[in-house]
């Protein structure tokens, strides 16, 4: 499966960004989309993740009450909205997907299979 991540841009804190996911093909109700992002200099770190179909989601603490992720199956596409954006929040977004993997290594880059190119998403006034 080929992912394209697109959505990113400059914004002001507090102002809000919707990113997408967009796969090459069906991928089906145990297909597991996660949103990663990596800061300049830091490791890829864990953002949100849309599992079932979309019916289960999870979400990083520093993502809680401000992103939703979201999935339409018949796009193919999985998105995250980020609301109340952050200056802290400034990084590169990938998202990721895998068709099968334990619940603990949600967060774990090396459980996936396939990436998205990556979407910078810069907050700043």
């Amino acid at each position: 499966v080929q992912l394209q991540a697109s959505g990113g841009g400059l914004v002001q804190p507090g102002g809000s960004l919707r990113l997408s996911c967009a796969a090459s093909e069906r991928t089906g109700s145990s297909y597991t989309v996660t949103w990663f992002r990596q800061g300049p200099g830091k490791e890829h770190t864990f953002v949100a993740a849309s599992r079932r179909g979309g019916s289960t989601t999870h979400y990083a603490d520093s993502a809680k009450g401000r992103f939703t992720i979201s999935r339409d199956n018949t796009k193919n596409t999985v998105y995250l909205q980020m609301n109340s954006l952050k200056p802290e929040d400034t990084a590169t977004y990938y998202c990721a997907g895998r068709r099968t993997g334990i619940l603990s290594t949600l967060g774990d880059v090396a459980a996936y299979n396939d990436w998205g190119q990556g979407t910078l998403v810069t907050v700043s006034s």
